[in-house]
């Protein structure tokens, strides 16, 4: 009966030291005010920026000329022929069309800079997370925005830190 007893506690013991064990060990990080600090998203969006002007400066230009002129042709429709004003107002939507095209295809290249300045940064962030996640022994890392509850260790300094900021 002693047996059976020892038996039983040791394995009670065993057991709980086991499920003790089995639990995940979970952390958090704050992704965003990485991506924000990080001098490689800062030269990004510097470069975003002036791309962003050298559209609008050219965008403004190509209105400017569109007003003028459409200004211009109103004033004369008067005194010019039918033939004139039809070639005028096919000329107008012609350069509507140029300038709509235009602020088309500069979102885009917009865009199109973005996803590629951005997905290194954010590809650089994802690893640095997984690689000291894994070096503090964690299970899961969440992000501290999409978490309910964030009361556990949060890994954001050590991430910071492994990506040289």
């Amino acid at each position: 009966m002693k047996t059976a007893k020892l038996f039983l506690i040791a394995l009670v013991t065993f057991i709980g030291t086991q499920f003790t064990n089995a639990q995940s060990k979970i952390a958090h990080v704050d992704v965003q005010d990485i991506i924000t600090n990080m001098p490689a998203m800062k030269d990004a969006q510097k470069q975003l920026e002036q791309l962003s002007k050298t559209y609008e400066g050219e965008m403004k230009v190509m209105i400017e000329e569109f007003q003028k002129k459409l200004g211009k042709y109103q004033e004369e429709a008067e005194t010019v022929d039918d033939k004139t004003n039809e070639a005028r107002t096919k000329e107008m939507e012609d350069m509507d069309k140029r300038i709509k095209d235009y602020r088309s295809t500069a979102q885009k290249d917009i865009s199109d800079k973005e996803e590629a300045l951005m997905k290194p940064i954010y590809d650089k962030v994802r690893a640095s997370i997984e690689k000291v996640g894994k070096a503090k022994g964690f299970e899961y890392v969440f992000d501290k925005t999409s978490a309910l509850l964030a009361n556990g260790t949060n890994i954001t300094a050590d991430v910071k830190k492994d990506l040289g900021f």
